[in-house]
């Protein structure tokens, strides 16, 4: 037998549900691009301006996919900071794609903060684009300062390697240095001897010279 509740109970069951808490809206570094820009595949077809309004609002940024809008960023980034139009493959234009991807994921990681296997993904890229502004900083400095500057990026170099001196270290080192003095006391009798050797064959060798001279 099913009793029907009252409407007041129902409004109390209601009432006591859990509320949803609403999404944080996280920006991304991909708003700044208009949703009529043309995807890059189809942006330079002769005819793109011809077509019907409906064809170019489906071939427009505002029906693309995350990918479609990432190659548009990209192409982006990597036009200011690449040497040539023909430039594809210098450390600039991988600083501008890694920069692209890392930015990505940063944001996937806000909203899946447990997501392990893109923070491991992240961290390669930040550790590759590390090494990559290393190198442009120590051979091209000007490069490097237009590249940071370019693509917003603050650059922090590593801190200098100090190692933490322990009492174990320091048993450690002189012991070290014990063993590598004995070391030479046992060899320094055997490098007298060649060094002598040497020296005999030398004379000998001007010996000869000065006979043969004569």
């Amino acid at each position: 037998f099913h009793q029907a509740c009252s409407p007041f109970i129902q409004a109390a069951r209601c009432y006591a549900r859990p509320v949803r808490r609403k999404r944080k809206e996280i920006p991304s570094h991909l708003d700044d691009l208009p949703p009529t820009m043309i995807k890059k595949d189809y942006a330079n077809v002769p005819i793109i301006d011809s077509v019907d309004d409906v064809v170019k609002r489906l071939l427009s940024l505002e029906m693309a996919s995350q990918k479609e809008k990432m190659k548009i960023k990209i192409q982006q980034l990597v036009e200011k900071v690449r040497r040539s139009p023909s430039d594809n493959g210098s450390f600039e234009v991988q600083v501008a794609i890694l920069t692209a991807k890392i930015r990505t994921y940063e944001e996937h990681l806000q909203r899946h903060p447990k997501d392990k296997s893109n923070r491991r993904r992240m961290l390669m890229a930040i550790d590759r684009r590390r090494k990559l502004l290393a190198y442009l900083r120590r051979v091209r400095f000007d490069t490097f300062e237009n590249t940071c500057k370019q693509l917003n990026i603050q650059y922090s170099p590593p801190p200098a390697y100090s190692r933490r001196i322990t009492k174990r270290w320091l048993v450690k080192k002189a012991f070290c240095l014990k063993v590598f003095q004995e070391a030479q006391k046992l060899k320094a009798p055997e490098r007298l001897k060649q060094r002598r050797e040497r020296q005999e064959r030398a004379r000998a060798a001007r010996e000869e010279a000065a006979r043969c001279e004569g």
